[in-house]
């Protein structure tokens, strides 16, 4: 053994790190679809794994971005966020959810969603905490809740519950230790929203537990068929149970910018601006600008979302033809279907990282597989497609590709 396998902290699997198989689903399922564009270089793969928008950010952020990061003032460390984008942000939060009692100290910027909930543990877990979590879902805060020596506590989503948590099977050991509980909605991967009674009803629970609702709501404004963007403040009205996390990844294409901002009380705000202030300096400040101008422009959100619902009329009806048991998500840009039980040829499926496996290698469709709640495969509508016309030319190669595997179901 070498140094780094003698050093190598517990929290990653100490000296056995490096002899562990550590490639992740999503990983393998790259590495199977690189493989296959070099195995079939005339044959186009239809990606519905992606989990980002389909189209760059538009022109309009784009030229404030390459404005600003021609200024001289915008070199300086951001550090905690620029006053300008909470200012901005609390425009955003009034136009998009109603919520009129914001204030600049009750946000602070992010480096995007992800680093925001991979500090939020080290405001509040000591060895022995627990984190609840939603699963599928995004597993960032219960990784780092892990990191600092806590437990994590999976509430499974289920299509009986219709992808609601169901809070009465935690163990009373395991309540008594929780803090934090991550909620998700409009939901990755099952496309589910919330309700204002199911806001009530989590309140409720953390009121009479004494635990912080996390509430992720980076697909926010991603919503169909009438359904209105809802944050937990709309019930939370003092801020005292919940921080919310608003991304500008999804609804304005800004994924690879990373930014983001937390919403919270201002003793919240505070204490995770303290944390902050430890593990970066701020995002660059010609972007929070740029980000100022997006969440200005409601009218950029809506190109995604008459996109987006209008593929998922074509994609649900496509794979119902099929055979799929699907809904049309209420928001976000997930399908979430159940898995085949096999094909008519005699193969058998016994989870969904083998449904997904088969489906990418015999038809180069390339989708995501979740086995935390029973077997689902997710769909994405960010597909590669420019003109209406490219989408439905996707879609009905979809459709041939997936009848000519002959799947049962």
């Amino acid at each position: 053994m070498d140094l780094i396998d003698i050093i190598v902290s517990n929290r990653l699997g100490g000296k056995n790190f490096f002899n562990e198989n550590r490639m992740f689903k999503f990983e393998r399922l790259k590495k199977m679809r690189d493989e296959l564009k070099l195995k079939y270089p005339n044959i186009k793969i239809i990606d519905m794994g992606v989990g980002e928008p389909d189209k760059k950010a538009n022109e309009s952020i784009i030229d404030v971005l390459n404005l600003e990061a021609k200024k001289e003032e915008n070199r300086f460390y951001a550090d905690n966020g620029i006053l300008e984008f909470k200012v901005a942000a609390c425009s955003y939060l009034k136009e998009i959810y109603n919520l009129d009692n914001i204030k600049p100290n009750n946000i602070v910027h992010g480096i995007g969603s992800k680093s925001i909930l991979s500090m939020i543990p080290t405001c509040f877990i000591n060895p022995g905490d627990v984190t609840l979590m939603t699963v599928p879902g995004y597993p960032i805060m219960a990784n780092h809740t892990r990191f600092l020596g806590g437990d994590v506590f999976n509430l499974k989503l289920c299509d009986e519950n219709n992808f609601y948590p169901d809070f009465s099977e935690i163990p009373s050991d395991i309540l008594k230790k929780a803090k934090l509980l991550y909620l998700n909605y409009p939901n990755n991967p099952t496309g589910q929203v919330a309700t204002i009674e199911f806001y009530e009803k989590v309140i409720d629970f953390a009121r009479k537990n004494n635990i912080l609702i996390v509430s992720d709501a980076a697909y926010g404004p991603l919503v169909y068929d009438g359904y209105k963007p809802l944050s937990i403040f709309t019930v939370d009205k003092n801020m005292e149970y919940s921080v919310e996390l608003h991304s500008l990844s999804k609804a304005f294409n800004m994924t690879g910018w990373r930014l983001a901002f937390l919403l919270g009380s201002e003793k919240s705000i505070q204490l995770f601006s303290t944390v902050k202030s430890y593990y970066d300096s701020g995002q660059f400040r010609a972007i929070q600008k740029a980000g100022i101008y997006a969440l200005s422009h409601k009218e950029l959100i809506e190109d995604n979302i008459q996109r987006y619902d209008r593929r998922f009329e074509l994609l649900v009806e496509a794979l119902k033809e099929i055979g799929f048991d699907v809904k049309k998500p209420k928001g976000g840009f997930y399908c979430y279907a159940p898995i085949p039980k096999g094909t008519k040829n005699g193969v058998v499926f016994n989870n969904a990282e083998e449904a997904s496996f088969y489906i990418l290698d015999k038809a180069l469709i390339s989708t995501v597989p979740w086995d935390d709640s029973g077997g689902f495969l997710r769909f994405s509508v960010t597909f590669e497609a420019n003109t209406i016309e490219e989408e439905i030319d996707v879609i009905n190669e979809l459709k041939i590709r997936l009848k000519n595997l002959k799947l049962v179901f």
